[in-house]
C-alpha cells in the first residue's frame, strides 16, 4: 500500500499471538500499522504464564487489552481458537476492516485467507522463523528483525520530555527558562523511509508523514523536540531532502548523504 492511502480511514485491528511471539514486537507491529489508519482494536491472546512479566509491562504500556485464555487440557492452545473468532467478529460487526495479526504461526493462514475472501485486508508483522505459507496467505507480510539497531528509534522518543515531565522539572525560583536545544530523533528518518519505500518518486507531503507520527507516536510534537513545526524540524536533518511542489505544498525524502 503506498503513502497515497495514509489519510484513509481504515480501521486496523491489532490482534498479538503473545504465545508465539517477542513483546518487543509490539511497537515495531504499530509503527507499522499507523501507515494503514486507525487503531481501534489492540489485542493479546496468552494462557497465564505468558501473559506476565514483560508481556504484561508491555501491554499496559502499548493499551493492549490482555485476552487471557485457559489451556483445559494439556497441549491444548486455546489462545488461537479466540484470535481468530475475535477477528472474524471484528470483520462482521464492521467494527474493523484492515487486520494485522502479529504471529509468525503458520496455523493463522487459514484465517487470513477467510479475512481477504470477505474483503479484509490483512498484514502479517511476524520474525525471520514465519513459513511462507503464513507469509504468502496476507496482503503484506513485515519481518520483524530484532538487531540493536531499533532500539534507539525507541529510546529517541523518549530523550525529550513531555510537556508535563516540563513543568514538573522547572525549578521553583523565578529563573529564565533556558531554551530547548533542537533534537533530531532518528524515528523521523525511519518512518519516511518507511511510507516512501514503495513510491514511484520516493517521497512523501509533509501532512500525510505528520498523520504517520502523531499514530505512531501519540505524544509526537516538533516543538518538543525545540523545532517551530514538521518543516522546521525537517529542515534540520542531514539524510533528508524537502522539496517544494508546484502547489506550494512541500514533500520530503531519504537522500544518500551521511
Amino acid at each position: 500500500m503506498s503513502a497515497k492511502n495514509i489519510g484513509s480511514e481504515s480501521r486496523v485491528s491489532v490482534l498479538v499471538d503473545c504465545d508465539n511471539t517477542s513483546p518487543e514486537i509490539l511497537e515495531f507491529a504499530l509503527r507499522v500499522v499507523a501507515q494503514f489508519g486507525r487503531v481501534v482494536l489492540r489485542r493479546g491472546y496468552g494462557n497465564h504464564a505468558t501473559l506476565a512479566n514483560k508481556w504484561q509491562e508491555a501491554l499496559v504500556r502499548l493499551a493492549f487489552t490482555p485476552c487471557l485464555q485457559y489451556q483445559y487440557a494439556a497441549g491444548k492452545n486455546t489462545s488461537d481458537i479466540a484470535l481468530a473468532l475475535d477477528a472474524m467478529e471484528a470483520m462482521f460487526d464492521e467494527r474493523a476492516d484492515t487486520f494485522c495479526l502479529v504471529t509468525s504461526d503458520s496455523d493463522f493462514a487459514y484465517l487470513c485467507r477467510k479475512l481477504r475472501e470477505r474483503g479484509a485486508t490483512v498484514f502479517i508483522v511476524g520474525e525471520a522463523k514465519s513459513p511462507d505459507a503464513l507469509r504468502n496467505a496476507s496482503d503484506q507480510f513485515f519481518e520483524w528483525v530484532p538487531p540493536a539497531k531499533l532500539v534507539p528509534s525507541a529510546e529517541a522518543i523518549s530523550i525529550a520530555p513531555s510537556p508535563k515531565e516540563v513543568t514538573k522539572s522547572e525549578s521553583p525560583k523565578k529563573e529564565d527558562p533556558k531554551p530547548v536545544g533542537k533534537q533530531r530523533p532518528k524515528f523521523v528518518v525511519e518512518a519516511v523511509a518507511l511510507l516512501t519505500g514503495d513510491t514511484v518518486e520516493g517521497k512523501i507531503a509533509l501532512s500525510p508523514l505528520g498523520s504517520y507520527l502523531r499514530r505512531s507516536y501519540p505524544s509526537f510534537s516538533p516543538q518538543v523536540y525545540g523545532h517551530s513545526g514538521l518543516l522546521d524540524m525537517l529542515r534540520t536533518y542531514d539524510l533528508l531532502a524537502l522539496e517544494q511542489e508546484a502547489n506550494g505544498h512541500w514533500s520530503v525524502k531519504v537522500t544518500q548523504k551521511e
